[in-house]
């Protein structure tokens, strides 16, 4: 198919006097890995926000797989197959793994008192599912982890904490993946080993499309396919990522000018 999977027209947010977003074009196509570069403040995060319904748009369209998810409730984009991690961690630190990544699923899961009281032998097997599918996941990307689903989510290192947001944004099988920042906190080398988790998550998961926000440039040179560079709220460059790292007007709004 080679209709987009995200086509985002005149995309627009401000708040009050602040235009966050102005007049955004973008297109992301199936099954790629898109970088979404620009200094602090350029309206990167915002527009993850405008296109999971966090934030409704001030105007222009958001089209998923060829429907109109502007202004939606993020209840219905994620059931349309959107997810996503945040930059700042949001995991749920006294909880075990398996109920950090369980909760990403939980449009899928029965939380009916009857279910849950009486019908105990579904209600096993569907935790027994839960518990196969977060496995399989984290296998991905660290099969040690995979074995220790009952442990505490306090206890691990952040590269670990980094890579259960990913599993638990995965797990609800979206067709779009938003990654804003996955490597804030963390050191170079464990950066460099997050890069290689999400090429093997994509190698793995075929028809997954990703979008990552990054400020660390070498993820975006070893995952990327494609890049686009916001600056106050607008695209000021697209191409592969050699092609914007040197655009001068990219260089100039993370550099400045003399």
């Amino acid at each position: 198919m080679d209709r987009p999977l995200l086509e985002v027209n005149k995309l627009s947010k401000h708040f009050g006097g602040v235009q966050a977003l102005d007049g955004l074009d973008l297109t992301v196509a199936r099954n790629s890995i898109l970088g979404l570069i620009g200094p602090n403040g350029s309206g990167k995060t915002t527009f993850f926000n405008v296109v999971t319904g966090i934030y409704p748009a001030s105007s222009g369209r958001v089209i998923f797989d060829g429907q109109d998810i502007t202004n939606l409730a993020p209840q219905k984009v994620y059931r349309a197959g959107v997810a996503r991690t945040f930059q700042r961690s949001r995991l749920l630190l006294p909880l075990s793994i398996l109920d950090n990544i369980a909760l990403g699923d939980h449009s899928r899961l029965n939380h009916g008192l009857v279910f849950n009281l009486l019908k105990r032998r579904a209600l096993a097997a569907q935790l027994a599912d839960c518990r196969q599918k977060a496995g399989d996941l984290l296998g991905i990307f660290d099969p040690d982890l995979a074995g220790r689903l009952a442990e505490p989510v306090a206890s691990l290192p952040m590269i670990s904490r980094r890579r259960i947001e990913i599993c638990r944004a995965l797990i609800s099988g979206p067709k779009l993946l938003l990654l804003d920042e996955p490597s804030a906190g963390m050191t170079h080398e464990e950066t460099f080993r997050l890069v290689d988790d999400i090429l093997a998550v994509k190698q793995r998961l075929k028809d997954l499309t990703i979008i990552i926000i990054e400020h660390e440039m070498s993820v975006m040179e070893r995952s990327t396919d494609h890049c686009a560079v916001l600056n106050f709220g607008t695209k000021i460059c697209e191409g592969a990522y050699a092609q914007v790292a040197a655009d001068p007007q990219v260089q100039e709004a993370y550099l400045g000018v003399d």
